[in-house]
């Protein structure tokens, strides 16, 4: 595998870097690892656990170095699929493998109902996708209180909210956005507000992403293997519980990967996960 080469892609309404680590000699499809809003940044050690093949990664619309061009407040799943749909047809190389993390899971679910013919096989990693849950109401409400609380007070009282949603153990409760807001300092997050409103997590996508409706007749339909992952120590919070809701729609039991939500980071935004383990499982999937 070489050292990443950075390229970009002009897409309706913005343009995306991308990332190529190439193998020229592999024989095995590419591999895709994607994220949202987690860019490339956030792949670099699992990359790593897998030189025997090419692996591409990228930054989503509006996070990190693809920048918008539109001007719009807010991405959607169709706009990202719309993305790797347009990403993988730059790369030409056939049918991609991808392992797609969090919002990047719900994005590339969107892309397989569309486009199944670009992907062999999706592994789904807790996809947040909040729609299939019995407590949906609690959850939308807390996603559009989250929202609010960023356009009105900035990212630091928004993302206190949000890691009080993602981190709460079993369903929320009916009322949970009404609760007294967390203190933002607790979290070690800013209380000051810097004015910016363009974070592409508590401002572009948390409403969308988890409000998304997945079209399951055509991903039962599709060509594409489609395997939902399940942290070890993740599966009774919110996108744990939604991943489980996704495999019980689409038939096959959800395969547990080691460690938590993140638990591929190897030190990538000051989190560690169990890489070595996670990728030993993720190879598995993959060569099933």
């Amino acid at each position: 595998m070489t050292e990443p080469k950075t390229h970009t892609l002009e897409v309706p309404g913005a343009v995306l870097h991308y990332d190529v680590r190439s193998n020229d000699s592999s024989t095995e499809p590419v591999l895709l690892l994607i994220g949202s809003p987690m860019g490339a940044a956030g792949f670099g050690t699992l990359a790593g656990r897998f030189t025997d093949r090419t692996v591409v990664t990228y930054d989503p619309r509006g996070a990190e170095r693809s920048k918008r061009t539109d001007g719009a407040s807010e991405s959607t799943p169709d706009e990202h699929a719309d993305d790797l749909h347009r990403l993988i047809s730059e790369l030409d190389a056939g049918p991609v493998d991808i392992f797609a993390s969090s919002g990047g899971a719900v994005n590339a679910l969107a892309l397989v109902a569309k486009h199944p013919e670009q992907v062999r096989t999706l592994v789904a990693h807790e996809p947040p996708a909040s729609q299939e849950l019995p407590d949906r109401e609690a959850v939308l409400a807390a996603c559009q209180d989250i929202r609010a609380t960023y356009q009105r007070s900035g990212l630091g009282p928004a993302m206190a909210k949000f890691i009080a949603l993602v981190s709460h153990q079993g369903p929320i409760p009916d009322g949970f956005a009404d609760q007294p807001a967390p203190d933002p300092a607790q979290f070690g997050l800013p209380a000051t507000d810097d004015g910016s409103r363009d974070d592409p997590l508590v401002g572009q996508n948390i409403v969308s992403c988890n409000a998304y409706r997945h079209d399951f007749d055509a991903l039962r339909a599709a060509s594409t293997r489609i395997v939902v992952g399940v942290g070890a120590e993740s599966g009774e919070m919110l996108p744990g519980r939604a991943a489980v809701a996704v495999a019980e729609r689409l038939g096959p039991t959800p395969v547990t990967f080691p460690g938590h939500h993140a638990g591929f980071l190897g030190g990538e935004y000051g989190m560690t996960g169990e890489p070595e383990a996670f990728a030993t499982t993720l190879r598995k999937v993959l060569t099933e």
